[in-house]
């Protein structure tokens, strides 16, 4: 005897495109049955550009840069705003960065070359990593970065080593785990005493870290970095990090006669990723972490440090949108109404590794109820490809155009080609205008690196 699937219980919502404006990008219009971002019709954007496509909405990304430059400087004058380029990263978006006022830091190689190449200036750029290889290091020094996030000790030693050989000094800051769970999915918790990332502070890790790092040579020793994790809704985490990161900081000025210079506090807001998320905004998150500051510094008597803080997410998620064409309609009786779609896990992987949820709505029928529930999946050879699972979705058919909200972060820096996918291409619409700013892949691209 067969036993159908259990699956959790969702009824349609009957909700239009209109209702979903809360998660969409800031430009995105409906106007009965037509859908618009940036002033330009989402069909003649798929059918200029094909599906899947990545869309990003250029307001969207330069009103959270300014919000966070504004909000933070308004709290806090002595801080900067540090765009997280694994997000999103392109040579369009770290321009639109640079042109913000805003920072970047770089997690690899690959994403500091992006960053040379889209003239970005070094000063302003950070090196992250828990594992930078010896020509990271180099690469990031001969770039003149402005300062390196470091992870180990042979990181330090290697940075020391490089730098006197170039006769630089090159500043760096040293990553601690505060030993905070913030309340976010365990794959992306940061800050746990079980991490991969930083020092320790409980084990005195981190105050060993510190004492090397003053020994150095080559090396300014300029502060501390602390990241807890991502997507995260309840600001008190960021309240428990300031304190016990303070805490710590002021026995090192009593233990080792050191005042940080900087304090970098990472990122990690939460996004809505569906209408009923409720997250704290980038005003109340830049208030309570810097009155937190603020009381730390007055209760320790500590001088106010340089801080750092570290979007990404909350960038670009609401920004970017992707578009996808039907490719065919099946219903399971009983089970599940699968809709497949021209695209999948190789564009976007979270649902299949976090779980992530998302809404989506039909374009072409933008003005009709979302009256059906369905697994939005992709074209691939795994069971677990699926991009939204129990969706809320119109009635639709092969050849209609699907619009999942909110994919400006992660999907495209996670795509993959599996099963020699081609990935998508990303374009940036501003003011009734389409630009694209990373074209889309071709079996050439993926033949290029085979040799025969």
């Amino acid at each position: 005897m067969s036993i159908a699937p259990v699956r959790e219980h969702v009824l349609p919502d009957y909700m239009k495109a209109v209702d979903l404006l809360k998660v969409a990008p800031r430009t995105m219009a409906v106007d009965g049955g037509k859908v618009t971002l940036g002033g330009v019709d989402l069909l003649d954007i798929a059918k200029r550009f094909g599906t899947a496509l990545y869309v990003y909405d250029e307001d969207h990304i330069r009103h959270q840069l300014a919000s966070y430059r504004d909000e933070f400087k308004t709290c806090y004058p002595q801080s900067n705003v540090v765009y997280a380029a694994k997000a999103f990263c392109c040579v369009a978006m770290d321009k639109v960065v640079a042109e913000e006022g805003c920072y970047i830091d770089v997690a690899s190689g690959g994403e500091l070359a992006i960053a040379q190449a889209a003239g970005f200036p070094m000063e302003h750029v950070i090196a992250q990593g828990n594992n930078k290889s010896e020509l990271e290091i180099e690469q990031c020094i001969d770039a003149g970065v402005g300062c390196f996030v470091v992870d180990t000790h042979e990181e330090m030693e290697r940075i020391s080593a490089y730098a006197q050989s170039k006769g630089k000094t090159q500043r760096i800051i040293i990553r601690v785990c505060p030993g905070i769970e913030a309340d976010t999915h365990a794959y992306i918790q940061t800050a746990n005493e079980d991490s991969k990332f930083g020092f320790n502070i409980r084990n005195g890790a981190a105050e060993q870290a510190l004492s090397f790092a003053l020994t150095l040579p080559g090396v300014d020793m300029a502060g501390f970095h602390c990241h807890i994790g991502s997507q995260i809704f309840e600001l008190t985490s960021y309240v428990e990090a300031v304190n016990t990161m303070f805490a710590f900081m002021n026995d090192m000025r009593q233990a080792h006669d050191f005042v940080a210079r900087i304090f970098d506090m990472g990122g990690g807001l939460g996004i809505p990723y569906t209408i009923y998320d409720r997250p704290s905004t980038i005003a109340q998150f830049a208030s309570v972490a810097t009155g937190a500051i603020h009381a730390n510094c007055s209760e320790y008597d500590y001088p106010y440090p340089e801080i750092l803080t570290e979007p990404g997410r909350s960038i670009v998620a609401n920004a970017g949108i992707t578009l996808y064409t039907v490719g065919s309609v099946k219903t399971v009786p009983g089970i599940c109404t699968y809709v497949a779609v021209d695209g999948g896990m190789t564009d976007n992987i979270r649902t299949a590794l976090y779980g992530s949820k998302y809404e989506a709505f039909v374009v072409n029928n933008a003005d009709k109820p979302r009256d059906v529930i369905c697994d939005i999946v992709g074209k691939h050879c795994e069971s677990g490809d699926v991009v939204v699972k129990n969706s809320p979705l119109q009635a639709c058919t092969a050849g209609d155009i699907i619009c999942v909200l909110g994919t400006g972060a992660y999907c495209n820096e996670m795509a993959s080609n599996y099963n020699k996918q081609v990935r998508p291409g990303v374009v940036f619409v501003k003011d009734g205008e389409v630009r694209e700013v990373v074209r889309r892949e071709t079996y050439e691209d993926l033949l290029r690196r085979d040799v025969y």
